[in-house]
């Protein structure tokens, strides 16, 4: 069974991401994880974030992948046996021998899955870490799906092999990059990375140093760190046929709407092709979806070109955001309007896109908001208000559905968004 792995930055999101089809999620502590931008989880949260995912069928997956400091080993033996023995993890993720190590001492009975930081790029380094008792290989991005095809050939069956399938990019090697450490003192392997690739820069010489002179490709100015969005999604059967056991999505910064749209439309793609292999084709919907969230070109990736025959170098810097979303709705009442909780501002008289976790809605005329006290109101300008909403139709929209309005967005360099 192909399974849909996806970030889980918060409670929240992992929620998010399980309501929506996620057969797995992944998430991290508030320590050890590389992305220590996004909220995260503490005890008392990720133990009932693990029980709750786990009442519904769906795993969870600790990320411990950070390149370790002396520090941090001796720190590390108490998280790991909390996120074993209390939390009930299915698994952590490692890229540090040394951290792999502390594992099977502390949690001998926890699977371990290699991470991508790993730059695992070969059939010989799978069966090395296979051997020290690796359930799972997080392959490096930088492989073709020639590449896994050949690894999944020459390593054990039951050696899992898991693949980036959509989301953001690293400039460097398997993220294995320090200009973060040099401009900012950021740890980039340690989950802090401030993404200077996605920065502009400018020349100055050495006797002048008042003067910057910009480095522009064209106009626009320069991108020459910054990579392309990957989206694999009209290529799932190759995928499932080159042997990759999990298809995993990039975003645990992202919002609760990413979370929601790549779970959903990974979910139709590996369930089509299931049902289907010889008639799957992409849904039309699933490139909509995608294209409304805020990404940069999509691109697949080096799954059919290598880095040195293309380095998918973005042709600018911006996030595009054709569409936003402006509410999410709670509940329903006896009337036949919603509870709704706001996320951005919207207007009585707005047509809105629906995203709910079962189908698809046509958009959605809003003819009545009210607020909890049951008076009109034109607008919901303030993020977080709760308030009834009325459509010009009825529909099955039920709790953790996304309303949100097309227009047009550029965002520049957010890579938080």
């Amino acid at each position: 069974m192909t399974e849909v792995l996806s970030p889980a930055g918060s409670p929240d999101k992992l929620k998010t991401a399980i309501t929506y089809g996620a057969d797995a999620v992944y998430m991290s502590g508030k320590h050890f994880g590389l992305r220590t931008f996004s909220d995260n989880f503490d005890h008392d949260e990720m133990k009932s974030s693990i029980a709750f995912a786990h009442e519904h069928g769906v795993k969870c997956y600790v990320t411990m992948n950070i390149m370790g400091l002396e520090a941090d080993m001796k720190v590390i033996d108490d998280e790991i046996d909390f996120t074993a023995h209390e939390a009930h993890a299915d698994a952590v993720l490692v890229s540090d021998p040394g951290i792999f190590e502390r594992v099977r001492q502390v949690a001998p009975d926890l699977d371990i899955h290699i991470s991508t930081q790993a730059s695992v790029t070969n059939s010989g380094a799978c069966n090395f870490w296979a051997k020290q008792g690796a359930k799972r290989i997080v392959l490096a991005r930088e492989l073709s799906l020639a590449d896994i095809k050949q690894i999944r050939k020459n390593i054990p069956d039951d050696l899992e092999l898991e693949a980036f399938v959509h989301g953001a990019m690293c400039v460097s090697y398997s993220g294995r990059c320090i200009l973060s450490n040099y401009f900012t003192g950021r740890r980039s392997n340690g989950g802090a990375c401030a993404q200077p690739c996605r920065w502009g820069y400018a020349l100055v010489e050495e006797k002048r140093p008042d003067d910057a002179f910009p480095v522009e490709q064209d106009g626009r100015g320069t991108y020459i760190l910054s990579s392309k969005d990957l989206s694999m999604i009209e290529h799932v059967p190759e995928l499932i046929e080159a042997g990759i056991d999990s298809l995993k999505i990039e975003g645990r910064i992202k919002g609760d709407y990413y979370a929601a749209v790549t779970a959903k439309v990974y979910r139709e793609a590996v369930d089509l092709y299931k049902a289907d292999p010889e008639g799957w084709k992409a849904d039309p919907r699933w490139l909509d979806l995608l294209e409304k969230l805020t990404h940069r070109d999509y691109d697949t990736g080096f799954f059919y070109d290598s880095p040195m025959d293309d380095a998918k170098i973005a042709e600018d810097r911006t996030y595009v955001k054709p569409a936003f979303v402006v509410a999410q709705i709670t509940g329903k009442n006896g009337d036949g309007s919603y509870v709704a909780v706001q996320k951005n501002k919207l207007y009585c008289g707005d047509v809105l896109n629906v995203l709910r976790p079962e189908g698809y809605v046509e958009p959605l005329k809003v003819v009545s908001i009210k607020d909890k006290d049951g008076n009109d109101l034109e607008s919901v300008p303030h993020p977080g208000t709760e308030f009834n909403i009325r459509f010009d139709r009825e529909e099955d929209l039920p709790g953790l559905t996304f309303l949100s309005r097309d227009g047009d967005k550029d965002f520049g360099i957010k890579p938080m968004n």
